[in-house]
C-alpha cells in the first residue's frame, strides 16, 4: 500500500533559454504551477504522510522569496548583471559559487529549463520534508512544473535503495547524494 499527498502552488517568473536558439532566446515570463507529490509505504503516528500544511508553507515561501516575480537565468547568461544593476531579482541556475544558500538547489542545472526548475523545486521540496514530522519513509516522489498550458516536465527521483533515494541532491557536491531523510526523526 502507498499514501500520496499532493501539494501545489504558482508564481510568476520571467526565463531566457539562448542555448536552444528559436523563440525562447528571448526574454519572456510565464505564470508556472508546480505540484509536489510526497509518499510513504504507511502513515505516521498523526496519521499522516506530511502535514500538508507545514509542507505547503516551506514550499511555497521558498518559491515566493526566491522565484515569484524574479528572472531565472543561467550563471553565464549576459543579463545577470544588467538586470541587477536596475534592481531586479536574479535567481542563477548553474552557479558554482552561489551567491546564497537558495542557488545551491540549482547548481548542476545550467539553464532555467521547465525540467530544471523541476528539479529544483523537487530539491526545495526534499529540503523542506526534512525538517517536518513525517511518516517513516516519506519521500518527494513527483514533481510537476507547468510553464504553460501545452508545456509541463515531470521529475520523479529515483530510489537507491529501499530507504533513500537519489535524483535530488545528485548533480551537487554540497548535497549529499543518497540521504539519509527518508526515516522519520
Amino acid at each position: 500500500m502507498s499514501h500520496k499527498i499532493t501539494i501545489e502552488h504558482s508564481f510568476a517568473s520571467g526565463h531566457r533559454l539562448p542555448h536552444l536558439g528559436g523563440k525562447c532566446v528571448s526574454l519572456h515570463g510565464h505564470s508556472w504551477s508546480v505540484a509536489v507529490t510526497v509518499s510513504a509505504a504507511e502513515l505516521s503516528p498523526e496519521v499522516t504522510v506530511v502535514e500538508f500544511g507545514a509542507l505547503k508553507v516551506g514550499v511555497r515561501r521558498w518559491i515566493d522569496e526566491h522565484l515569484d516575480h524574479a528572472t531565472m537565468l543561467g550563471v553565464r547568461d549576459r543579463l545577470i548583471a544588467p538586470l541587477v544593476a536596475e534592481g531586479n531579482r536574479v535567481f542563477r541556475f548553474g552557479a558554482e559559487q552561489p551567491a546564497d544558500h537558495a542557488e545551491e538547489f540549482g547548481y548542476g542545472l545550467p539553464w532555467p529549463t521547465v525540467e530544471a526548475v523541476a528539479v529544483l523545486l523537487g530539491r526545495v521540496a526534499e529540503s523542506t520534508l526534512i525538517g517536518l514530522a513525517r511518516a517513516d519513509g516519506a519521500r518527494v516522489e513527483r514533481v510537476l512544473v507547468r510553464e504553460t498550458q501545452l508545456n509541463t516536465a515531470v521529475y520523479e527521483p529515483r530510489l537507491c535503495d529501499e530507504h533513500h533515494h537519489v535524483g535530488l541532491f545528485e548533480a551537487s557536491p554540497r548535497l549529499s547524494s543518497c540521504p539519509s531523510i527518508v526515516r522519520a526523526p
